[in-house]
């Protein structure tokens, strides 16, 4: 008998990056990354970067928090934590992904960016609708069975959307796009271009998808045969690699794009107006139709993904309820919230994220380094007791009208402008450094006093 650990190919990690690719870049990650080079003019590689950091680095940290920890999901993550923490944030992880904004987003904004322009406003509502009915009909189709997202996703649908995406690259690199407008950087980024760039991050929500597809990606690992958790973790970590990676090459390439279209075009409300605009310069009205179908297929395979991941860590934190019924309500309530329209759903999303990304970020990180500490629950508790309040008067500050203008959230609002970076949403950054330190003072001490008590009993047991 064989019991070598199996090893895989490099055809096996190109699959599961694909897997994961095609999860994590969805249409937001199309349009905001051209937005923020519009934003940023030729500031473009300093905004660049640091969108690289939640875009790509943060979503590839969550993947490997996942595999250090050997966490079966969300919740196990935040344990050390809390129960009643974890279960909550998990909740807030889930709903956010999954019906509440991302997956009616994914739908959306495809509709948006492709077909709005060409239907006559007085009947888009009625488009939208129908267009939504087939989007998540085809999403529940190919998310009803966990065990089809390798061959749905991976396999189909991300190299027809590549090779589109290619194409529009390949004319933006030989041709790039001239006129006689400078592109100067918009205000507040001629200045503080990484740190927008960080922040505009937030809006693919891939830091927080990442904790929650780590769960898909590790059972994509295990369908290939892998037992070992060294081996699980070692696989998930390379597979990452590539799919963020790639995701990496093409956000700079959209960021580059978004840049230098501001040499022919006025800057736009959205970068999906601006994609739009580049693929009629290079294309025309087949351009056009590409667009369309390449933002379709990406948002397909997103919503995908977040439908499997949804229905699977709620159903194993809630057995009693199957997979089927949590799917079903993820698309039911995906299908609904997509026809409030593209800027209601984006209004909305912007405080959640501006709350729950320092809890992820903080999360990650500990997570990561709990090896180091031991996973104490103290050094937990500390950082992200810190971290909550603050997070929390960010996201009052950037709520819609109906709630940030409100007596109640002008006196937060004043609260909060006594935070270092708060005006940049990084409100939370010192505090959160103030709790790790005296939770790690917190752990330190208690070594101590464990080896005083254990160098007393040494002395007593030689007298």
């Amino acid at each position: 008998m064989n019991n070598q650990p199996k090893k895989l190919g490099f055809k096996n990690y190109i699959i599961i990056g694909s897997l994961l690719f095609g999860m994590f870049f969805g249409a937001g990650n199309l349009i905001f990354p051209i937005h923020l080079g519009q934003l940023a003019g030729s500031n473009w590689l300093a905004a660049g970067f640091g969108f690289l950091l939640t875009g790509t680095i943060l979503p590839l940290l969550a993947i490997i928090a996942i595999s250090v920890t050997q966490s079966s999901g969300i919740y196990e993550l935040a344990k050390p934590i809390g129960k009643r923490y974890a279960t909550a944030f998990m909740l807030l992880i889930c709903a956010t992904l999954g019906p509440l904004f991302a997956m009616p987003r994914t739908a959306t904004v495809p509709f948006q960016v492709g077909f709005a322009s060409h239907v006559n406003e007085s009947s888009q509502s009625l488009w939208l609708w129908g267009y939504t009915l087939i989007f998540f009909g085809i999403t529940y189709w190919a998310s009803r069975k966990p065990t089809n997202i390798m061959n749905t996703v991976g396999k189909l649908l991300n190299p027809v959307f590549l090779i589109l995406l290619a194409i529009i690259f390949g004319f933006a690199l030989s041709r790039p796009i001239q006129g006689n407008n400078q592109v100067v950087p918009a205000v507040g980024y001629d200045h503080g271009a990484l740190l927008n760039g960080f922040i505009q991050g937030y809006n693919t929500m891939d830091c927080i998808a990442g904790l929650l597809f780590g769960i898909t990606v590790v059972a994509a690992v295990k369908g290939l045969g892998i037992k070992s958790p060294k081996e699980i973790s070692m696989a998930t970590l390379k597979s990452g690699l590539l799919g963020i990676g790639l995701e990496a090459v093409i956000y700079v390439g959209l960021i580059w794009l978004g840049s230098t279209s501001l040499t022919m075009y006025k800057p736009s409300v959205d970068g999906g107006i601006a994609f739009n605009q580049i693929a009629n310069h290079y294309l025309g009205f087949g351009g056009q139709i590409m667009l369309a179908i390449m933002v379709t297929l990406t948002c397909l395979t997103t919503a995908v993904g977040l439908a499997v991941s949804f229905s699977d860590a709620l159903h194993k934190k809630f057995p009693s309820i199957s997979y089927r019924t949590f799917n079903m309500i993820a698309i039911g309530f995906s299908f609904a919230f997509a026809n409030v329209g593209l800027d209601t759903i984006i209004a909305w999303s912007m405080p959640m994220l501006m709350f729950l990304y320092p809890l992820a970020i903080t999360l990650i990180i500990l997570s990561i380094a709990s090896p180091l500490f031991k996973q104490d629950h103290k050094v937990y508790s500390w950082t992200t007791g810190f971290t909550l309040v603050p997070a929390l008067l960010s996201a009052i500050a950037s709520a819609p009208a109906i709630i940030s203008e409100s007596p109640f959230a002008k006196v937060v609002s004043q609260l909060n402008n006594f935070l270092p970076g708060a005006d940049m949403g990084m409100g939370w950054l010192i505090p959160s450094v103030i709790g790790l330190s005296i939770g790690l003072a917190h752990f330190g001490l208690g070594l101590v006093k464990q080896r005083k008590k254990l160098a007393m009993t040494t002395d007593s047991e030689r007298h």
